[in-house]
């Protein structure tokens, strides 16, 4: 019988955490070395052991690195995915067009180039692929998701980790999502929605949440059509799932920015779950481990404020 708390622990693989560079016109020496190049850096997480894993690809927040999110990544392929996160961008103003159009690229580049980083042995399944992200991140997935860019790969599930449309209603970052209206978001497959409770206060009078009232998680979720679910960690903050070290002056500012609920590890490791349990009900058809989720709500290494599904 399958334990809700499994999830929440690393899985039985072990994991390569590799970094792709970016196809660039002096070391692209052939046509060929062009399509195994993506069209953005990218982190690719993976299982060590040999087989066919489905891939999904995982979106950064607002001027954060791909690398904050490493042990996450990690996490998520010790249960047997392949975990793409490129960085799309070092700095970027308000407007998420190109991060749309950047992100679908790669999707794109998947099925020409994505083997020929891998280990031998290691296989992606690309009938289909998984769409997550964090903040900002988390807008483009649903932006994927939506259609806002045209893609080669169908959407097997959607996952949107605190996403964020912009600093308040009214003040949407281009192109707008929300449309205030229920069952207006309609991705051709299952949401979840992940939140945070402290999300949406600020971490200080000088700064603002990093995840307002109005344009975040909540609004996300009641937007969504069915199948979808929603749950909120409770004491925790925007940034809380990330790595336990973040370096650099953004990786300060993930710290000093956003409300924290302290230590990172049990916030990382339920998103990392939650996100395992999603997938593998939605993209394997295994669905105990989110069922079993559903029902012993008090395994979560977090306290939830909101666990709420909407069924098929």
């Amino acid at each position: 019988m399958a334990s809700a708390g499994d999830v929440f622990d690393h899985g039985r693989h072990g994991t390569s955490l590799a970094k792709v560079e970016q196809a660039t016109s002096c070391c692209a020496t052939s046509r060929v070395d062009a399509q195994q190049s993506p069209p953005k850096p990218l982190l690719v997480a993976a299982p060590c052991d040999a087989g066919e894993y489905p891939v999904v690809l995982f979106l950064h927040g607002y001027l954060c690195n791909n690398y904050f999110y490493s042990q996450l990544l990690q996490h998520v392929a010790s249960h047997g995915f392949i975990v793409i996160a490129p960085q799309l961008y070092t700095v970027s103003g308000p407007d998420t067009t190109g991060e749309i159009n950047l992100a679908a690229a790669v999707i794109d580049w998947l099925a020409a180039g994505l083997s020929s980083t891998l280990a031998p042995g290691i296989r992606p399944n690309l009938t289909a692929v998984s769409i997550s992200g964090h903040s900002r991140g988390g807008k483009v997935a649903f932006a994927l998701g939506l259609g806002h860019a045209k893609t080669s790969l169908p959407l097997a599930a959607l996952i949107a980790v605190d996403p964020v449309d912009g600093t308040g209603m009214g003040n949407q970052t281009p192109p707008p999502i929300l449309v205030y209206k229920p069952n207006a978001l309609r991705v051709p497959a299952p949401v979840m929605v992940i939140g945070t409770g402290l999300g949406e206060l600020p971490r200080n009078a000088l700064f603002p949440p990093c995840a307002p009232l109005g344009v975040s998680h909540a609004e996300f979720y009641d937007e969504c059509s069915a199948p979808a679910c929603h749950l909120v960690a409770r004491d925790y903050g925007h940034t809380d799932m990330m790595d336990d070290v973040t370096t650099g002056a953004k990786g300060l500012a993930t710290r000093a920015l956003c409300k924290s609920g302290g230590a990172r590890a049990p916030m990382r490791r339920f998103v990392a779950g939650a996100m395992v349990a999603f997938l593998k009900k939605w993209v394997e058809g295994k669905p105990e481990w989110l069922d079993a989720m559903r029902e012993q709500t008090v395994v979560a290494p977090v306290v939830l404020s909101v666990v709420e599904f909407r069924d098929e």
